[in-house]
């Protein structure tokens, strides 16, 4: 669903975009500031990053060393594929290479990709440490029946993992990165948090129940693959779309300014 950044609020050098391009930090912006309203935000790390419209090889991606509440549509930073720097609107801020080498090695791969997060949230770091990873013990999690996983190689500053991480991907578009967090590809940036919030509701609850020392159910397989089909967005729509709106007004009640 696109977004009229006419409606949005200030556009501060907003003529220094293409539409397209501004209607992308807008909603980029607005992305990274829900992220610690659902308590899915890490400090100063981590990132999101999409790719503008039109282009194979133009993404946005936060400036390092800026908290995601902080993240305007003027203060992101373009880069391509390569990891070089085409505008940065802060001299004394670049990016971080852990963030480069990740998302860009899922957006060199997947065209199909426009938006790509990547959390070190408590539940999602908790799930990714266990030899079971996601279950399907609950309706959320059953949408990520076919999760990927990709094991931890340190921190993510190597350029020859991005192949693996690719191959381990292949066509998803959520992966638990072990020992580390979680990793959602998406086509837009409102499917991508759609994606992330059920993800991190998932682990959420798996870490929950695990942690009563009850005696977890496990769904028939049938009944699974039901519930997953049903999640897919060629079965009945593609989630997060009909959604955005509403999470953008609510974002206006509690953090405004994202559109500067």
């Amino acid at each position: 669903m696109s977004v009229n950044p006419s409606e949005l609020g200030s556009q501060t050098n907003s003529s220094k975009y293409s539409q397209t391009e501004w209607e992308t930090r807008v909603n980029l912006a607005a992305c990274y500031r829900l992220m610690p309203l659902y308590g899915m935000s890490d400090l100063v790390y981590n990132h999101i990053t999409a790719r503008i419209p039109g282009t194979d090889d133009e993404l946005l991606i936060n400036p390092y060393g800026f908290m995601y509440d902080e993240i305007t549509a003027s203060s992101l930073v373009k880069i391509d594929l390569a990891g070089n720097i085409l505008d940065n609107p802060h001299d004394d801020h670049g990016i971080n290479v852990a963030g480069y080498v990740i998302h860009s090695a899922v957006h060199s791969a997947r065209h199909d990709v426009g938006c790509v997060i990547h959390t070190h949230s408590r539940a999602g770091m908790a799930v990714s440490a266990m030899e079971v990873g996601l279950l399907p013990i609950t309706q959320t999690a059953m949408r990520f029946k076919d999760i990927a996983y990709h094991d931890y190689e340190g921190p993510a500053i190597d350029i020859d993992e991005r192949e693996r991480l690719v191959t381990n991907l292949g066509t998803q578009d959520v992966m638990i990165l072990r020992s580390h967090g979680l990793l959602v590809a998406s086509p837009s940036i409102a499917e991508a948090f759609n994606t992330i919030y059920w993800l991190e509701m998932a682990c959420r609850a798996q870490v929950d129940a695990m942690a009563s020392g009850a005696r977890l159910i496990m769904p028939p397989e049938a009944v699974i693959n039901k519930t997953h089909h049903l999640y897919q967005p060629t079965t009945r729509r593609p989630f997060g779309l009909m959604e955005w709106p509403a999470m953008l007004r609510y974002l206006d009640r509690k953090n405004p300014g994202y559109s500067n």
